[in-house]
């Protein structure tokens, strides 16, 4: 990335209070970049509020898929780069609610792209799509010429944004690329549900980490500093190639089970007594699914910077740090 490209630009950033959205908001406003974030709920242990990053930024509250809104805040925060990071990433919520779902995922892409299209400042949009978009395909690795077919509601959900923001490419020429990741691991992530974030609480609190599934469904996982400069380096890039309607997909290249996540984070912890509970249950879930970054990496020249063992050791730090205080203050 080019050390000075991020200062003094102006740029928005949906779904700020996310996993991802902190991350990236952090280092852009370290690059010196002028962000605004679009935040529909305040939740004060993500990292925006922890780390005082709302503090550096411009808020603004409300729905993506509010039309006037996105258009009044491109307009008057004078937006020339764009991150639609803003959904319902949940899996189990997607199967509970697909209503709310797909307003989120579908209805707030083509809201915010409709809005984008009648925006003169625009110079690019990078829309988050995933591996999920895929579906359940017969070739591993998926690479970006797999067919998008997302089944289950979250998964459908994604397969359309995707389809949306390519259509806004082709037809409009909005300059709109798509990232598909792996799955996102790193500091900040309150989702217990997910393996990373529940297994180190539950070594943390010395207790067996519980697998839900029978521990041998494989995917990517990506450290989230990793994703922040992928996507940062495609926005750069998509001022100076022509990447519209461009789908690219990150990730670590290393397809690991959920026992081998699990057992690389017992090592991490030094733990590796506390061998997990597997529950072996039926969830739905696509039993394989990883991806071929090799795109990425010729046309952009982009690369991980991290290994498992840096990702998994900062994080681990993370969140020692965080469940300690979390502990302390319920004690206090």
């Amino acid at each position: 990335m080019r050390v000075d490209f991020w200062q003094n630009r102006s740029v928005l950033v949906t779904g700020a209070t996310g996993l991802l959205g902190s991350w990236l908001v952090g280092e852009l406003v370290d690059q010196g970049a002028k962000v605004t974030a679009l935040i529909r709920d305040r939740i004060p242990f993500s990292l925006l509020f922890s780390r005082g990053l709302d503090r550096r930024i411009a808020s603004v509250s409300g729905e993506i898929q509010d039309y006037p809104l996105i258009e009044r805040t491109l307009a008057e925060y004078e937006i020339e780069i764009v991150f639609h990071l803003a959904a319902q990433t949940q899996v189990l919520v997607a199967n509970r609610s697909p209503v709310s779902t797909f307003e989120s995922n579908i209805r707030g892409t083509y809201m915010l792209l409709e809005a984008c299209r009648h925006h003169p400042l625009l110079k690019s949009v990078i829309v988050a799509s995933s591996d999920k978009a895929y579906g359940e395909a017969d070739v591993l690795p998926y690479d970006e010429t797999t067919p998008l077919r997302g089944v289950h509601p979250y998964d459908a959900s994604k397969s359309c944004a995707d389809l949306i923001a390519n259509s806004y490419a082709q037809s409009f020429g909005l300059p709109v690329a798509i990232t598909r990741c792996g799955n996102l691991y790193g500091g900040g992530d309150l989702n217990f549900a997910r393996i990373v974030p529940g297994t180190i609480r539950s070594v943390y609190q010395g207790e067996r980490p519980v697998i839900r599934t029978d521990g041998t469904l494989r995917r990517d996982y990506f450290y989230v500093r990793d994703a922040v400069l992928a996507y940062m380096t495609l926005a750069e890039r998509m001022l100076t190639a022509n990447a519209k309607g461009t789908a690219y997909n990150f990730s670590s290249d290393v397809p690991l089970s959920v026992l081998e996540i699990t057992a690389h984070i017992l090592k991490a912890m030094g733990r590796e007594d506390l061998q997990p509970k597997i529950l072996g249950e039926n969830l739905g879930e696509i039993k394989d699914q990883w991806l071929c970054a090799q795109k990425a990496r010729a046309e952009l020249g982009w690369a991980p910077k991290f290994t498992l063992e840096q990702g998994l050791r900062e994080t681990v730090d993370w969140y020692t740090h965080f469940l300690r205080g979390t502990r302390t203050a319920a004690s206090g």
